[in-house]
């Protein structure tokens, strides 16, 4: 996220190792355009320090990353970001952020492989880059909600007109957040999580 006061907010950290209580981990991805705000989730929301791979942007990015909105950003992640957050005593999710820019799109794959489900982050100034990334999640059949971050600048929207213009199944949850507070994050996670627990109640009575 570009705004003032946009910098990643810590949450309570602990150590690395995982709690004994730990019986279940899952993989969870956070995808989004360029500049929505996936680093700053995965910081935020991790009761770990989280790992990061951003880089500073160069000129070489000029005229191939669209960083519209984020004209202020002055670092991009190359690879990937790393989180962990604790739901319950027995279950972990291990957060996975991606790279925004399409030229990073590559390493998608690898970090989709065994994913549970995923947030897709969406910035209603650039609704249009996010129909690759839902597309892509459609293919690998990863189960995900939309969250709409909040940027001051950015057009606000009814919920179902968003659904309308994402093309959203009734069933896909979309929910508006601030990625920068860490309940806001961690009530996204939570809305993932409940999405996932329907869909897996379902199959279980079909």
């Amino acid at each position: 996220m570009d705004f003032n006061g946009s910098d990643t907010i810590p949450g309570p950290r602990t150590e690395d190792h995982l709690p004994h209580t730990a019986q279940a981990a899952v993989k969870i991805v956070i995808v989004g355009g360029f500049g929505v705000g996936k680093t700053t989730m995965v910081g935020s929301v991790s009761e770990i320090r989280p790992l990061t791979t951003e880089e500073t942007m160069t000129q070489a990015g000029i005229g191939v990353d669209d960083n519209y909105g984020s004209e202020s950003k002055t670092a991009t992640t190359v690879a990937m970001d790393f989180g962990r957050i604790s739901i319950t005593d027995k279950l972990v999710l291990y957060l996975f952020g991606t790279p925004g820019q399409e030229r990073f799109w590559f390493l998608w794959n690898g970090l989709f492989e065994g994913a549970l489900g995923a947030v897709v982050l969406v910035d209603t100034r650039r609704l249009e880059v996010s129909f690759d990334v839902m597309g892509r999640l459609e293919e690998r059949g990863v189960p995900f909600v939309v969250a709409v971050n909040s940027f001051p600048d950015a057009p606000r929207y009814p919920t179902e007109e968003l659904r309308t213009a994402l093309d959203l199944a009734p069933e896909i949850p979309i929910l508006d957040c601030d990625v920068r507070r860490r309940a806001s994050s961690k009530e996204v996670l939570m809305t993932l999580m409940r999405f996932l627990h329907s869909i897996a109640l379902s199959g279980a009575l079909t």
